[in-house]
This record gives C-alpha cells, sequence and structure tokens, in this order.
C-alpha cells in the first residue's frame, strides 16, 4: 500500500478508507441511516445543515440538505461568482431487500412471520437460511422521525429442505408472495406485535407511532476476504460504496480557496425501483437545491443557464467486474476486474449517459490522482441496466458520466468487491471535484 506521505494531493486515501467503508456499511442498514452517518460526517467536517423551508443565504462554506433517504451537500469556495458550475457527484442510498407491508403481523401453522415485499431487482436467493435484522424509521405522530436498527438475528427467511423438494438443485424457483416471508418465533399472531417491538426498541410508545418505513438486512458484518485480503465482502455495496467515497472526497476539498467549481454530492434514493419518488433522480430535488443556491447568491435566471451548461456530474454506481464462472455473460472484449480502478460505464442507447466528452473528463481526473481506470460495456446479447446518470443529464441539461466499481454478486444480500477499489474511487473524485 502507498503510505499517506507519498501519495500526490489528488490522491489522499489508501486501504484506512476501505476500513472505514466497511465501518460505514455496517452502520447503514436503511437509506436513512446512510443519511444520517452521511450528514454526521458532513457536520464534523464543518458543514452546516439548511432547511429546505428556511431562507437560504449567500455565505461561503459547505451546507447540506436531507430529505428521508437522500442528501444534497455542497462546498461553496471563498469568492464563488453566481454563474459558478458545478462538479457534482452523483449516488444512491438505496439497496434492493425485503421491506415491511403496511399490516406486519401474520403466521401460519404456528409460526410467527412477518409480511415483507420485495424492494428492487433483489437476488432471492440470496435471503434464505441467512440471520436477519430489521432497521428503518418509525414516523411518530408530531410528525417527528426515528431511527431504528435491530441489528441483531431476529429474522429468517427458512428454505425448504432438500428431502421435500428432491430438484432443487436442478433449479431454484422462488414465489415472492409465498416463499419469502421470515419467520421470527412461534405462537399465535397478533396484530399490533411487529410495531410495540419495533417502538420499544427505538424508545418510544407503540401508540406514538403513526407510520413506518422498516425493512431487513443481514447481521453479518462485512469483512476482508481472501489469502491476501484483497476482497471485502459486505452489505449495500450498491451503492453505499459510492455514497461513502463522495463524503469522503468532498470533505477532503472542502475548504481549499482555489476551487473553480463548487463541488456538489447528490446521493438519492429509489434508484433501485426507477428513481420516480421525491427523493429520487427523477424528482426535483437536486434542481432545486442548486438553484437555490445561485439565487442566494445573488444570481439571476441567466447566471442559473451559466452555472447549469459549465456543470459536470459523474454518476458513480457499481458495475460487473468478469465473473471467472460466467464469462461468457460479459463482452469479450471488456472483462473489469477487481482492483482494477474504478470503470467508466458506456452504453450507446443511453442507458448509461457517457460519451467522449465524459470519456476525457474522466481519465483526466483518473490521470491527475494517479488512478488506473477500466471500461465497461454490457455483452450485445444482454440488457444493459441504468443508473441516474442518464435521468439526471436529461433533467437538469447537464454533461454526466456514468462511472462506479466493479463488483460481484451484484443485489445480492452480501456482495464482493476488489479491497483497492473503494480509495481508488475516492481519489479519483477528489481529482475531479477539485477540476
Amino acid at each position: 500500500m502507498t503510505s499517506a506521505a507519498s501519495r500526490p494531493a489528488s490522491a489522499p486515501f489508501g486501504r484506512e478508507h476501505t476500513d472505514d467503508l466497511m465501518s460505514f456499511l455496517a452502520a447503514s442498514p436503511s437509506p436513512y441511516h446512510a443519511v444520517a452517518n452521511a450528514a454526521e460526517r458532513l457536520e464534523k467536517a464543518g458543514f452546516r445543515r439548511v432547511e429546505e423551508t428556511a431562507a437560504w443565504d449567500g455565505t461561503s462554506g459547505g451546507k447540506f440538505v436531507t430529505r428521508g433517504g437522500a442528501i444534497i451537500a455542497w462546498y461553496v469556495p471563498e469568492g464563488a461568482g453566481a454563474h459558478t458550475p458545478y462538479r457534482i457527484v452523483g449516488a444512491h442510498t438505496d439497496s434492493p431487500n425485503l421491506r415491511v407491508k403496511p399490516q406486519p403481523d401474520m403466521g401460519a401453522q404456528g409460526w410467527r412471520q412477518i409480511a415483507v415485499e420485495v424492494y428492487g431487482g433483489t437476488l432471492l436467493n440470496t435471503w434464505l437460511d441467512r440471520d436477519l435484522g430489521l432497521a428503518g424509521r418509525l414516523t411518530l405522530r408530531d410528525g417527528e422521525h426515528r431511527l431504528v436498527n435491530v441489528d441483531r438475528p431476529l429474522l429468517r427467511v427458512p428454505q425448504l429442505a432438500i428431502h421435500l423438494d428432491r430438484g432443487v438443485n436442478d433449479g431454484l424457483k422462488l414465489d415472492r408472495q409465498r416463499h419469502m416471508q421470515p419467520v421470527w418465533g412461534t405462537g399465535e399472531v397478533h396484530e399490533g406485535d411487529l410495531i410495540a417491538f419495533v417502538a420499544e426498541e427505538a424508545g418510544v410508545d407503540a401508540e406514538d407511532v403513526a407510520g413506518w418505513d422498516l425493512m431487513v438486512h443481514a447481521v453479518d458484518a462485512p469483512a476482508y476476504l481472501g489469502r491476501d485480503r484483497e476482497l471485502v465482502a459486505g452489505p449495500r455495496m450498491d451503492n453505499l460504496l459510492s455514497v461513502h467515497a463522495a463524503v469522503a472526497a468532498l470533505t477532503a476539498v472542502a475548504g481549499r480557496a482555489d476551487l473553480p467549481y463548487i463541488p456538489v454530492l447528490a446521493a438519492f434514493d429509489h434508484e433501485e425501483n426507477g428513481s420516480e419518488a421525491d427523493t429520487g433522480a427523477q424528482g426535483p430535488l437536486l434542481g432545486t437545491v442548486l438553484e437555490r443556491s445561485v439565487y442566494a447568491r445573488g444570481g439571476s435566471y441567466e447566471d442559473r443557464a451559466r452555472a447549469f451548461a459549465g456543470t459536470v456530474c459523474l454518476s458513480s454506481d457499481t458495475g460487473h467486474a468478469v465473473h471467472p464462472n460466467y464469462a461468457e455473460r460479459h463482452d469479450p472484449t471488456h472483462h473489469p476486474r477487481v482492483n482494477g480502478g474504478p470503470i467508466l460505464k458506456v452504453n450507446v442507447n443511453q442507458r448509461y449517459a457517457t460519451d467522449g466528452t465524459g470519456r476525457a473528463i474522466f481519465s483526466a481526473a483518473c490521470e491527475k490522482a494517479g488512478v488506473p481506470w477500466q471500461s465497461f460495456v454490457s455483452n450485445n446479447d444482454m440488457p444493459c441496466g441504468t443508473t441516474i446518470g442518464p435521468i439526471t443529464a436529461a433533467r437538469h441539461g447537464i454533461t454526466t458520466v456514468d462511472i462506479g466499481v466493479a463488483i460481484l454478486s451484484m443485489h445480492s444480500a452480501r456482495e464482493l468487491c476488489g479491497a483497492e477499489d473503494p480509495y481508488l474511487l475516492a481519489n479519483a473524485l477528489v481529482a475531479f471535484l477539485e477540476g
């Protein structure tokens, strides 16, 4: 590992960044926890929270806004003009999982169960026979939100024994409604049991709980893997790995007086189901924040148009590393490898927003940081996924580039990445935000 003293200024992070990522993943079992943890880190770096309902001033310094599972943070350098462009790192806080239904208490055959709904493109089999906790937020009658995290074995989705399904190893087929409801005990089912339990865990009265957004998570901790500890296994890398790197990069460049751009972190919720939410990339949150910042600094619509015209966004999300057992599923000339540096994601049908201009911007940032990078393209016979990148480009009319870190087991309850790639990404983001 390169020592801190020998790294260039544009590459401040090393293996300690990956150590910290693992702590961030473990502490962020829901988008709401991820936002709270990001906000705490920003505040320690001198950023201050601003409320959407309050009037904003045009002072310099770091500021951030939170809304549910989304957070937008930005740093205005001293002397920045109203038309100063932005450099944005975009990411998302949500991950595919199982989420608690409005009437959660259910059961059968003497088992007490929790009614859950499948969220996003989940790899269902990865949630089977795994110790699961429960986390999210409670909404109280006075409108206050209370985070809760039962981070211990509480639930389990039991798989049917092979003796009762002799063909299971020839192809497992799971019914989302019938087969994915976890057990959490035995005995009679009583309406209100789960919320009473969760309220007690959160230190509030069950009668005060008016609503909830709760989800299941695997309780096994992130861990280094491999003979030389060159891999990391853990939950929610898609896409908290990018959120963590973006927070680290933003706080690293904040305070520098010579920034030609206003650096921004934009972490959205609900990317995994299409981004159509007030906290999603399809919503107006990012554009509203950027515009209000322009106007708070005394700018006009003309200044806003000039700022947006010069703005660039890196949409950072995980991508597919080449799989050793399924190499034929990848493009034969593009095989991203773990620990090979961040990937530039390209799709000519605009499932990713990258074009030649974006490639030049990203490669320049990596070169400045001394970071290797790779290209990712989907196999022509495979449908290509998408990100917040095309949405951001189309909604706000800003140059957007899709990048990320190559991983295996994407959308699993537990994913796998290279131990070097998180800090290589963070160093590339620093160089990009510096301009």
